[in-house]
């Protein structure tokens, strides 16, 4: 498929051939595939991890990168014309922009692949890359059971995606109001975590957290989910709100570990999208 917009343009045999992709890029192949290629990229100055796993992931794979804010997609200048003229040098347009249609629309206007770095209605490469984190350390995490504490936003819905596609088992933990669709949902955290393997979380906004007071993830908590539970907070997390302070200290914390994989599974869909264009 030439372009990565959501997960569930895929099947769950395709998520496990990015997986297999990725292996390759960590044992060394694929070191100059982007050599004489121009990446461009649009994100906003606040990314931190996703900017750089992919600005990394070009310059190893022998690309150029090339950044724009996000903002220069907010311009007059109609899409199709910003996407007419890219089309003469870009190889691939990684984008970060609130608007999960204009990503659509660039990829139905360019003839390079567009990758979705995140926007309001989901997170792909970030739900990809911690499902490959998952792999490294569960004999099958499809059989795992998650729990994504939150609001709707587009990490909640990213992981619902990642449910859809791969077959497991998702309930949420949220205020009352701020439930997905489709999901089980439940109002207190020592309630949710029971039977529960992979405990996930996005930060919550500051207006509402007093409607998330029952649902901070704690040490006390985890300790009712099932034997071997793993936590996995979206980064940015914020000690105290979403997480308590000690939960972030102990043994069931994996957020820093996850993320290294950021850097090759996102080469991984850089290849992935480069060679299917």
């Amino acid at each position: 498929m030439k372009d990565f917009i959501c997960l569930t343009d895929y099947e769950a045999k395709d998520i496990f051939d990015f997986f297999e992709l990725a292996d390759e890029v960590k044992n060394g192949r694929y070191q100059n595939i982007l050599k004489g290629k121009s990446v461009i990229l649009f994100f906003p100055e606040s990314s931190i991890r996703t900017r750089v796993t992919f600005e990394k992931g070009i310059h190893l794979l022998g690309g150029q990168a090339i950044l724009f804010p996000s903002e220069a997609l907010d311009k007059k200048e109609d899409i199709r014309d910003v996407c007419g003229y890219l089309n003469n040098w870009a190889d691939l347009v990684i984008v970060r922009h609130r608007d999960i249609r204009l990503l659509e629309k660039m990829a139905a206007c360019l003839e390079a692949p567009v990758i979705n770095a995140m926007t309001d209605e989901n997170h792909p490469c970030e739900i990809l890359s911690d499902m490959y984190a998952l792999s490294k350390i569960r004999k099958n995490f499809v059989k795992d059971r998650f729990l994504f504490v939150g609001e709707k936003g587009n990490i909640g819905l990213a992981w619902k995606e990642a449910a859809q596609v791969m077959g497991f088992d998702l309930a949420q933990c949220c205020g009352k109001g701020y439930e997905m669709e489709g999901l089980v949902t439940y109002n207190n955290i020592y309630d949710a975590v029971e039977g529960i393997d992979i405990v996930c979380t996005d930060s919550v906004p500051a207006n509402i957290l007093d409607d998330f007071k029952a649902c901070q993830v704690t040490i006390a908590a985890l300790e009712k989910a099932n034997h071997g539970a793993l936590l996995n907070p979206c980064p940015p997390f914020y000690r105290g709100q979403e997480v308590s302070e000690d939960v972030v200290e102990s043994k069931y914390f994996v957020g820093y570990e996850f993320k290294k994989h950021l850097l090759e599974v996102q080469q991984a869909i850089m290849i992935s999208c480069f060679c299917s264009a």
